[in-house]
């Protein structure tokens, strides 16, 4: 039987800056002594020194300085192209094994049919705020939900930690204002909506490394 070979997901040229921030934590995360992907082909330090200074030059750049922003995406591009050699280490060392891919940190293609625009079913998107420790928050309108409920957490070790923080939201529209986040830390979404029923179950986590 002919072997199934899992892909990453490489859409690097569509990602926000903050996107490949925390695709990268993520992947030097989930590589970070994992033992079913070892003799890597970029040095996990060198990842990790890559991530932090992207992380530093996107806050440098909100002040508009063309030098810092052509510093800013020559590092991004830097720390892309050592996402594409790991990702090609992590697709043949797989062996078609989906739970070992994913281990990786590394989002593997879809075989079936792409969901429509937005980074879920429930959030249009997400995205760094005007200022340090601010993430703004798209949601996507449920029908005849009466208001919504958004909840966050920092993630600890990959996965969200138990200390949520719930922000009650009106409407969907316009995006809501998270604050107070610390800078560096990667943060968990969750969503749910208020019907005539009571309310939804929370989502799925959408996560996004705050500046």
């Amino acid at each position: 039987m002919k072997q199934t070979t899992i892909k990453p997901v490489e859409n690097y040229p569509k990602m926000a800056d903050g996107e490949v921030v925390t695709r990268a934590t993520a992947v030097d995360l989930g590589l970070t002594g994992n033992t079913h992907f070892t003799n890597l082909p970029v040095d996990l330090t060198i990842l990790k020194a890559g991530i932090d200074s992207l992380s530093a030059l996107m806050a440098e750049a909100r002040d508009g300085s063309k030098k810092v922003i052509a510093q800013k995406n020559k590092q991004r591009e830097a720390v892309i192209q050592m996402l594409r050699l790991l990702g090609r280490h992590v697709q043949v060392n797989s062996n078609g094994d989906m739970a070992i891919f994913k281990s990786s940190g590394f989002e593997p293609v879809s075989n079936t049919k792409a969901r429509p625009q937005g980074v879920s079913d429930f959030f249009r998107s997400i995205d760094h705020g005007d200022n340090s420790g601010q993430i703004v928050v798209r949601l996507k309108a449920v029908p005849k939900a009466f208001s919504y409920e958004l909840r966050f957490a920092a993630v600890v070790n990959g996965a969200p930690s138990s200390v949520w923080t719930t922000q009650p939201v009106a409407i969907a529209r316009p995006p809501a204002v998270v604050t107070g986040l610390t800078p560096g830390t990667i943060y968990a979404f969750q969503v749910r909506s208020l019907g005539q029923f009571g309310f939804s179950d929370w989502s799925d986590s959408v996560t996004l490394m705050c500046l």
